[in-house]
């Protein structure tokens, strides 16, 4: 750039006036100057001014977010350990109920428990009392069967020395069962004037108006000495209605027939449905 100096001619009258002028015009030129070079200062405190803010900016952007971020995770953590407190408390509601529905359940079994216990030991008590009971009614019966015993064989003895007693039918029954069959019992008695036990062989037959049917027995023999039960039962044939029934007896050289009307009394109540549910034959004395 060039810069053009152009001179200035002033009259002497006007010199301090243009002096003047002139150092107006320095005056004027220095606070230009000077001027120009404040815009330079503020510029560069404008510049640190400026990154201060933004430093400001930046920090209070920071502790903005990280406060945000706080509270967002204060309240993502309340809120999950509310929901988890709250389910846990139901949880532990629903284990209370249960462990209270449990604990009544336990009270009432123990409750059933101690009255089937007490239950229990009045029924042992009874039991015990009960076998007491039979275990001295049985020593009576032993010694009451001993007596009787001792006063059969008296009896006994003084029969065959007399003579002995001829054999003879003491008691004799017929009675029903299910499924078409009957139970037959007879009592016999006998002493040999040897005083020794005899070979026992019955016979039983039924009869009607054309013919007869042989009862198998078991067993088919017996032993005689005093007094001999004959029991057993037998299934009627089909279409068979007897009229009479026979027994023959065998023992000893002595034979006994006895010839029976065909009765069965009355009814028998409370019959079982099958044979099955029979119990053992009465071996009971027939009562005449």
């Amino acid at each position: 750039m060039r810069v053009k100096f152009v001179q200035r001619f002033c009259s002497q009258p006007t010199r301090l006036s243009c002096q003047n002028s002139a150092l107006r015009y320095g005056e004027h030129r220095l606070y230009s100057l000077d001027m120009s070079n404040e815009p330079i200062i503020a510029a560069g405190k404008g510049q640190r001014g400026a990154s201060t803010l933004l430093l400001a900016l930046f920090v209070v952007v920071v502790l903005v977010t990280a406060t945000v971020g706080l509270l967002f995770g204060h309240k993502l953590g309340y809120q999950r350990g509310f929901h988890s407190m709250q389910t846990e408390t139901k949880q532990a509601m629903i284990n209370s109920s249960e462990a209270t529905k449990e604990l009544e359940k336990l009270r009432l079994s123990n409750k059933i428990a101690t009255k089937q216990s007490a239950t229990s030991k009045q029924e042992l008590a009874i039991s015990l009392a009960n076998i007491k009971e039979l275990r001295e009614n049985q020593k009576e019966l032993t010694v009451e069967n001993r007596q009787l015993a001792q006063l059969n064989e008296a009896y006994a003895e003084i029969v065959v020395d007399q003579g002995g007693m001829p054999l003879k039918i003491l008691g004799a029954k017929i009675k029903p069962l299910p499924e078409n069959s009957f139970e037959y019992g007879f009592d016999v008695g006998m002493l040999s004037s040897d005083g020794q036990a005899k070979r026992l062989q019955p016979t039983l037959t039924l009869l009607n108006d054309n013919s007869l049917v042989e009862v198998p027995l078991d067993p088919a023999v017996y032993t005689i000495d005093g007094i001999t039960r004959i029991r057993g039962r037998f299934t009627m044939p089909t279409g068979f209605r007897p009229l009479q029934v026979k027994l023959n007896l065998q023992a000893g050289g002595q034979k006994v027939e006895q010839l029976y009307n065909w009765s069965l009394g009355a009814s028998v109540d409370n019959m079982p449905l099958s044979l099955l549910d029979l119990s053992e034959v009465d071996e009971s004395p027939i009562e005449p």
